[in-house]
């Protein structure tokens, strides 16, 4: 297939950037992290990503979702990345609805999903427990009790857990803590007894949180796919994930470049455009091409999603390292260009940089997926 959008994506792209642009620009940002708002998002502009279909773009319209793929989900992406807009859609709309339809029962789906279409829940998936990204470590416990199970353990780093209204949780109901099988996949109530819910503000500005469970009890109907058989819907949630993020990162890596690009074109040193200079041609060309070919395996991860969910671990893997790659160069060359003013935060590149920076450890950084490639091959 072409590494390239079709009409009707590209339609999507320009309706996302004029939205996007006047709806959620980078100053909307800005206003939540000065005001210290609580929730760290706008709740209207959710119900607005509602009604333009977004939030359900990968439900079925069945369950009141538009039904389009994942390349629409990360061209939506891409264009968010650009203005840096805080909302759960990467958490509810990408992750947790790809998790429920991929592994729900018709219950879970007939219940939760037009929700999330309608902009009405916001919903997590709560799998790492330490500093870093490491999904094949699920040490939170879920033991059976009574006609279901009883959780006990802390997830961190959980994307909008504090406002969550809805947790898909990874636990452990056989094994030891690094086994492959025994991992199973729960849907829980955020507000549960026993679970509590501490917010962590990031560096850039979003939210996260860490999750204690203790003794919070779910019955059988909680289940998510089959008890003990998670990993496997795990693995292809975090693919979607991954490759969301990449997209994401694209699109803030392009915006960093070419706000640089203009302001080398204004800036004037010795008489001429500082521009004009080689060496700072050179180093503004190697980061489009790098954010060129991270653009392009992004959607061909994407792609291959819409294709073959289960063939795209690799591509994604692959996808999500070349993106945080190639945005993160962006972001500090975007700095470095920008001079002494590049570090202030009255100038916006800085928060591009913060954004990358959590963006690129979000379900692994460049470390763990080139590690995770080496490993798929044998190596």
């Amino acid at each position: 297939m072409p590494l390239v959008l079709s009409d009707e994506q590209e339609m999507l792209r320009e309706s996302a950037r004029g939205y996007l642009a006047e709806q959620a620009p980078v100053a909307h940002l800005r206003k939540l992290r000065d005001s210290k708002d609580d929730i760290g998002f706008s709740r209207a502009l959710w119900r607005g990503f509602a009604e333009m279909g977004w939030a359900g773009v990968l439900i079925p319209e069945e369950f009141g979702g538009v039904g389009l793929g994942y390349v629409e989900a990360g061209v939506l992406l891409e264009e968010m990345g650009r203005t840096l807009a805080p909302s759960p859609f990467f958490s509810t709309a990408v992750v947790a609805a790809s998790a429920i339809g991929l592994a729900g029962s018709a219950q879970h789906k007939s219940r939760h999903l037009p929700r999330v279409a309608a902009g009405e829940l916001v919903a997590a998936l709560a799998i790492d427990e330490g500093a870093k990204h490491k999904p094949s470590r699920i040490a939170v416990a879920a033991a059976r009790h009574a006609n279901g199970f009883r959780l006990n353990g802390t997830k961190t780093f959980v994307v909008d857990g504090h406002v969550a209204d809805l947790l898909i949780v990874a636990a452990r109901t056989a094994g030891g803590i690094e086994d492959q099988q025994g991992v199973t996949l729960f849907v829980v109530d955020a507000n549960a007894p026993g679970l509590t819910r501490e917010r962590a503000l990031m560096v850039d500005s979003r939210n996260s949180a860490r999750l204690s469970f203790e003794n919070v009890d779910v019955t059988a109907d909680a289940v998510l796919g089959e008890v003990d058989e998670g990993a496997p819907v795990l693995e292809r949630v975090l693919s979607i994930g991954r490759a969301g993020l990449a997209a994401e990162l694209v699109g803030a890596g392009s915006e960093a470049l070419e706000r640089t690009t203009a302001y080398l074109k204004e800036r004037r040193q010795f008489g001429r455009a500082i521009g004009e200079f080689q060496a700072l041609q050179h180093r503004a060309a190697q980061v489009y091409v790098d954010l060129e070919m991270a653009r392009s395996a992004a959607l061909k991860a994407l792609q291959t999603m819409d294709e073959n969910l289960d063939g795209a671990g690799a591509i994604a893997a692959v996808a999500k390292a070349k993106a945080g790659q190639a945005a993160k160069l962006a972001s500090q060359e975007a700095v470095q260009m920008h001079g002494g003013m590049g570090m202030t935060d009255e100038l916006d590149i800085g928060l591009f940089m913060k954004r990358i920076r959590v963006a690129q450890e979000l379900f692994g950084d460049v470390q763990f997926h080139a590690d995770r490639l080496a490993r798929m091959r044998g190596y």
